[in-house]
């Protein structure tokens, strides 16, 4: 079924960077308090219900998740463009007076110019919530190339800030695929890329985005590990909160929970598998918009297809145990749909020899695929230890890095977790620990390129560049005297 076709001419890309372009002296000449008061009204806009609803529906009419967590990927956007009402905080630079007689200087943050956002298909509205409100709110124009899988909802958002005044050119929208981002990774007027997607596509952008002098920050895969001392998690909230991350918008999220750690005694850790796969096997798949449904379609047949394949190499080539396979499910009505049910991989007992913190290499039963890849699927893989220091060893072993979990009542397990583990994002009985844009989103190790966060302070740092003036000024020929050939020493005492 075709929902809608986007325009795209080959010059679409010229055109908008350099609109942007002609845009950035009068926007970054706005005063702050406007620019912050326009962002203030558009998040009072996405706030009435029906606009948000009418996201929503796009982004499942075009992705697949449920009404329900469309609504939630739009309430969570619309939590970043809350912050960056208040950017001009974090703006704020520092101030040394009297350096020298009459010496002063001052640092400031300004913005960069044109800045892209790469966003991608399974957060249609979030994403780029994170990226435009806080560039714009710094005094950057912005041109916005969404996913061409569900790029409806990014062109409303677009849209209703056109609607609420937004001057010309300060923020645009270029459609299309690789060609597109060529273009932009490569554009003279471009100052700055921020993309989220897949690690091959998100190296790529940040090794052709820096040899071209452009900022990068990218948010790439993950492999987000829980890890759940049996001894004392509390089973229910911990079952429940486990079959949430894995399986919800079909485990196509970045920060999904792909790998659950069992820590304890072998048969406590089989009957808490048996209990996952029974909340899991409760869970409904279907058309995202009929209430009730817990798990969408996957994005493509190909994305489909390719988790499939992994499921297949894992259990048939690799001898992993599937005690849930969600392969084969059909939904009435939508029998060629992209469905794939809740899927468990046990890859059973994984013992590490003199791990103690330090480790003794990977047991091979880890080149699994399950566990090797990110999936990025409605399939959750578990495995046992003996100990916590074997989980956390297991988890930074990992080459990702964007979160992980601990589950326990133990506040000094959970200390030393939060110490040891090396994920970016850590979550003490939270299984998604995605910050509140108070703070930054903070991946860690192959899960991130770039050295500077989205969102938060991070974000503002990002967006802008630090400017610092040191000025003479002298009264009735006071002040120093930074006349002749030698190098001026500042405050020298005399």
């Amino acid at each position: 079924m075709v929902t809608l076709r986007i325009f795209f001419a080959p010059s679409s890309v010229d055109d908008a960077v350099r609109a942007a372009r002609d845009a950035h002296p009068g926007w970054s000449n706005t005063p702050v308090q406007a620019r912050q008061s326009l962002l203030a009204e558009y998040a009072h806009h996405l706030r009435r219900p029906e606009v948000r609803e009418e996201v929503a529906h796009w982004i499942t009419l075009e992705n697949g998740k449920t009404f329900a967590d469309a609504m939630g990927d739009v309430w969570r956007g619309l939590e970043v463009v809350d912050a960056s009402c208040r950017a001009g905080h974090d703006m704020l630079g520092d101030a040394l007076m009297n350096l020298s007689d009459g010496i002063d200087t001052v640092s400031y943050r300004t913005s960069l110019g044109v800045c892209v956002g790469i966003s991608p298909f399974n957060f249609p509205a979030m994403i780029p919530l994170w990226m435009f409100p806080l560039a714009i709110a710094c005094g950057n124009t912005y041109v916005l190339k969404p996913t061409e899988k569900a790029p409806s909802a990014s062109m409303l958002l677009v849209k209703y800030l056109h609607d609420l005044g937004m001057p010309p050119g300060v923020v645009n929208v270029v459609n299309g695929g690789r060609e597109t981002v060529d273009e932009l990774l490569v554009h003279p007027d471009v100052r700055a890329i921020s993309f989220v997607g897949s690690n091959n596509v998100g190296e790529y952008v940040h090794e052709i985005g820096c040899r071209n002098d452009k900022r990068v920050q990218a948010n790439l895969g993950a492999k987000n590990h829980a890890t759940i001392l049996t001894s004392d998690a509390d089973r229910v909230s911990t079952i429940r909160a486990l079959a949430g991350a894995a399986f919800g918008a079909a485990g196509q999220r970045c920060m999904a929970l792909s790998v659950a750690i069992f820590v304890g005694d072998i048969d406590d850790a089989r009957g808490w598998v048996e209990d996952l796969v029974r909340a899991a096997r409760g869970l409904r798949v279907g058309n995202g918009f009929v209430e009730g449904v817990d798990v969408g379609p996957m994005i493509s047949i190909d994305a489909k297809c390719r988790a499939e394949d992994i499921i297949r190499r894992s259990v048939d080539e690799h001898g992993a145990s599937c005690p849930l396979d969600g392969r084969g499910i059909v939904v009435d009505g939508y029998e060629n749909g992209n469905f794939l049910g809740p899927t468990i991989i046990d890859l059973g007992r994984v013992a590490i020899e003199s791990s103690g913190g330090g480790g003794g290499g990977m047991p091979a039963v880890l080149d699994n695929p399950a566990y090797a890849e990110e999936i990025f699927g409605p399939v959750l893989t578990v495995l046992s230890v003996p100990t916590l220091e074997d989980a956390i060893y297991i988890t930074n072993a990992n080459r990702y890095g964007n979160g992980a979990s601990i589950f326990t009542s133990s506040g000094g397990a959970a200390r030393k977790f939060r110490h040891e583990v090396e994920a970016g994002q850590v979550g003490i009985n939270v299984p998604i620990p995605v910050p509140l844009p108070f703070f930054s989103f903070t991946g860690n190790k192959s899960s991130i390129r770039g050295d500077v966060n989205f969102y938060g302070k991070g974000g503002v740092n990002f967006f802008t560049q630090l400017k610092t003036v040191t000025s003479n000024w002298q009264y009735r020929g006071g002040g120093t005297d930074l006349g002749g050939v030698t190098m001026p020493v500042l405050g020298k005492s005399k």
